[in-house]
């Protein structure tokens, strides 16, 4: 990376799109990163994975974040708030905070007012797609007074897919947040269907009776990525899908079926089954032997 981009970003969490990033962008000592699982687990085993990726870890929030022109914040959805709060009296005046989190605008909202009090920018920022394998070509969504500037310095960490969508905080999450109720419902009815069908003994004719209306990728292969992303991911998805439901509350068009994706996100992912066992068939009865063991 270039000498110019020394102190150039802070790193707010260290999970699956901190650590791609950082290492798709070769930003090295460049970033400064915090994580609380430091606090959590230990600080010798995320510095391990600090060293991995060449970047430097920061024993606290202050130190990550003290004199960073561009922070980026990409924890889980329930410490979104929390983040902003604890860094913003920390921020250098000026400093462009990009929120990366999958949080409702309210949630945003909140985090940018703390941001803004303290002399900082605050930009809503929305991650489109899964970071991996995209890294650095993730589809962004960028809104708020700054998202100009907030833009410009994202494509210099090498960010390859931009879009600048409004000046108001909340309207990039809005996107982010009304898309997830066709994505992530999909995925949770999905699981209800499949679950359904195997309990029946009619998976086979299910599946064939969907792949006649619609053939743009076979549904056996569609359920089982499905349940995959669930079984891997369900607990951070429904915590992300509790933001969604804030979402359309606040438009007041109903998030009855948003709800049942909360708690089937959350069930599949509570289920603790690790990596999940190759095929639909084998990742189906594993559910049902972790379910009823339960």
């Amino acid at each position: 990376m270039p000498h110019a981009m020394q102190d150039r970003i802070a790193l707010i969490g260290f999970g699956e799109a901190g650590s791609t990033f950082a290492r798709a962008g070769g930003w090295e000592a460049d970033a400064r990163v915090f994580d609380r699982k430091t606090d959590l687990f230990g600080a010798d085993a995320m510095h391990e994975r600090y060293a991995e990726a060449g970047v430097e870890g920061a024993t606290t929030l202050v130190d990550a974040v003290a004199g960073r022109p561009l922070i980026l914040s990409l924890v889980t959805a329930d410490q979104a708030l929390a983040a902003a709060e604890a860094a913003a009296p920390h921020l250098a005046p000026g400093a462009l905070y990009c929120d990366g989190n999958s949080v409702a605008p309210q949630t945003k909202q909140a985090a940018a007012r703390a941001v803004e009090a303290a002399g900082a920018h605050y930009v809503d920022m929305a991650i489109l797609a899964p970071v991996d394998p995209a890294r650095l070509a993730v589809p962004l969504l960028l809104s708020g007074a700054q998202a100009d500037a907030a833009a410009s310095g994202l494509a210099v960490l090498g960010f390859q897919n931009i879009s600048v969508v409004g000046d108001a905080v909340g309207r990039a999450s809005s996107i982010k947040m009304i898309r997830s109720v066709m994505v992530k419902g999909i995925e949770a009815l999905t699981a209800e269907c499949m679950l359904a069908a195997e309990a029946a003994g009619v998976r086979d004719a299910v599946l064939a009776s969907l792949d006649a209306s619609e053939r743009p990728r076979p549904w056996e292969a569609r359920a089982d990525y499905n349940l995959d992303r669930m079984l891997i991911h369900g607990l951070r998805r429904a915590a992300e899908m509790e933001e969604v439901v804030k979402t359309i509350e606040a438009l007041g068009t109903g998030a009855a079926m948003t709800r049942g994706t909360v708690e089937r996100q959350r069930a599949i992912g509570m289920l603790g089954l690790g990596t999940p066992p190759e095929g639909l068939g084998a990742k189906l009865a594993a559910i049902e032997e972790r379910t009823k063991s339960a």
